[in-house]
C-alpha cells in the first residue's frame, strides 16, 4: 500500500469520524430547537381550545367532547353578560336609579368568538382549525374527550382533557430516537404524558395544563 493511499484512507476516516460527531452533537441541538419551537405552537391553539371549552361550561355546565359542538358555539352562540348601569360613586345618579326601584345592574348578550379569546382576535377560519394539531398540515387532530365524575364526597363535577402527543407533531422520522427516549423519559421518569395536555378524565384538576 502506498503512502498516497494511505492518506487517502485517513481522510476519508477522518472525514467520516467528523461527520459522526457532527451528528451526535447537532441531532440532539436540532430535537430541542424543534420541540420548543412545535410545542409553543401547540400551546397556544390548545390554550384557546380550553377558553372555549370553558366558555361553553359556564353556560351548559358541562364540557363537549367534540369539536363540531365546540366550533358552533364560538362561531354562533352568545354569553349573557351583566354590567352595571351607572358609576356607584355618582350619588346623583345613585339616587335616580333608587327612586325608579331599577337594580344597578343590567345584562346583555355578546357573540361568544367577540368576547372570550380578548385581548386576542379569532377570525372564522381560525376556530375552524382549531381542532388540528400545528404543524401536522391539518391532518392531525387534537384528541379530546368530556364527561362527568362523582367526586369522594358525592359531588357530581363535569371534566374535560385534551391532549396531543408528541408523535403526532413532532418529526418521528429525522428525530426518531430522541423522541423515542423523551416518551420513555416522561413516562417511566417523571410519570408525566408525553406530549401537550390539559384536564383530566381520572379527577377534576380545573382543566390545568402540564406545561403550566
Amino acid at each position: 500500500m502506498t503512502k498516497k493511499i494511505v492518506q487517502i484512507i485517513l481522510a476519508v476516516a477522518i472525514v467520516a469520524l467528523c461527520y459522526v460527531i457532527y451528528k451526535q452533537i447537532s441531532t440532539p441541538i436540532g430535537f430541542e430547537a424543534e420541540l420548543k419551537t412545535r410545542e409553543a405552537q401547540v400551546i397556544d391553539r390548545i390554550k384557546d381550545i380550553r377558553t372555549a371549552q370553558r366558555a361553553f361550561k359556564s353556560k351548559y355546565q358541562y364540557f363537549t367532547s367534540t369539536f363540531d359542538s365546540l366550533e358552533n358555539f364560538i362561531l354562533t352562540d352568545t354569553l349573557e353578560l351583566e354590567r352595571k348601569i351607572v358609576d356607584e360613586d355618582d350619588s346623583v345618579a345613585m339616587a335616580m336609579l333608587k327612586k325608579s326601584g331599577r337594580k344597578n345592574i343590567e345584562k346583555f348578550k355578546v357573540a361568544v368568538i367577540d368576547t372570550i379569546f380578548s385581548p386576542k382576535k379569532l377570525t372564522a377560519e381560525d376556530v375552524r382549525n382549531l381542532r388540528y394539531i400545528p404543524c401536522t398540515d391539518n391532518q392531525a387532530q387534537y384528541i379530546m374527550e368530556a364527561g362527568i365524575i362523582t367526586t369522594e364526597s358525592k359531588v357530581v363535577i363535569p371534566i374535560v382533557e385534551c391532549r396531543a402527543p408528541y408523535r403526532l407533531f413532532l418529526d418521528t422520522i429525522k428525530y426518531r430516537q430522541e423522541i423515542i427516549n423523551k416518551i420513555d423519559d416522561d413516562v417511566n421518569n417523571f410519570n408525566r404524558y408525553p406530549g401537550i395536555k390539559f384536564g383530566s378524565m381520572e379527577a377534576g384538576n380545573n382543566e390545568a395544563g402540564n406545561w403550566e
